[in-house]
């Protein structure tokens, strides 16, 4: 690059930063959100029994909301029909909210090769209610659903393999519920005497989640309370020796 066109390129970078100053949000499509809309409905058409919702999310994000034992159907469904085609299972995740009856939402995110598109099909269950496998549909689902059951506690029915996967062997309670402190049950550390790593209640070294809630601008020298003028007293004056 030479001199010149080093300058051409710094210029042209500074000029784009300087006039972008709002994020990057994805503009709405008109005809890509009614084809949305029209596909989803479709699909709650098609399986009135098991299709509870269907939506349409930062104008181009389909999802559709299902009962718990609609899982198998309506994977089933999404993947094979010719229309649809979601035969790549992206992601499988939870989220955990605790004031609902049915706590644990379940969100499969789908993409379909063939038509480049992407579907959201979410569930719900509780802390008791299993939810069956979609391994036989999506073996991409068997480590994610491992995943889930770590670290929410969602259990996984006819699942070949259901363990912890990111934890420790014994690992008490799931750590991405939000009733699971912070601080976790136990802390692991390797023992010089017995030669091998042993876990131990946790014993935190100072007072856990302290904070100061004042203000940052309050400890600055300007807002605090001026300090009191010391007064000098004069002392006695000493005759000048000569």
């Amino acid at each position: 690059v030479t001199g010149r066109s080093a300058m051409l390129l710094q210029t042209r970078f500074e000029g784009s930063a300087s006039a972008e100053t709002r994020p990057t949000v994805r503009p709405k499509d008109e005809v890509t959100l009614k084809q949305l809309s029209a596909f989803g409905e479709y699909v709650a058409e098609i399986l009135p029994k098991y299709v509870q919702q269907v939506q349409v999310t930062c104008f181009n994000e389909l999802e559709i909301l299902i009962h718990p034992d609609g899982v198998i159907p309506v994977l089933t469904f999404l993947k094979d029909h010719t229309n649809a085609q979601f035969k790549s299972l992206a992601d499988l995740t939870a989220v955990d909210v605790p004031s609902r009856q049915y706590r644990f939402e379940i969100v499969y995110n789908l993409l379909s090769l063939r038509y480049n598109s992407r579907i959201r099909v979410k569930t719900y269950t509780d802390e008791l209610t299993p939810i069956d496998s979609v391994v036989p549909v999506h073996q991409a689902s068997n480590w994610y659903e491992r995943e889930v059951w770590d670290m929410y506690g969602v259990f996984f029915a006819n699942h070949p393999d259901l363990r912890r996967i990111l934890t420790d062997y014994g690992f008490e309670g799931h750590p991405f519920r939000k009733d699971f402190p912070l601080s976790g049950y136990v802390e692991v550390r390797y023992d010089d005497e017995v030669k091998r790593v042993v876990a131990e209640p946790v014993e935190l070294a100072q007072e856990f989640r302290k904070f100061d809630l004042n203000s940052p601008w309050e400890t600055f020298p300007a807002y605090r309370d001026a300090p009191e003028t010391l007064k000098i007293e004069p002392g006695e004056k000493k005759e000048d020796v000569k």
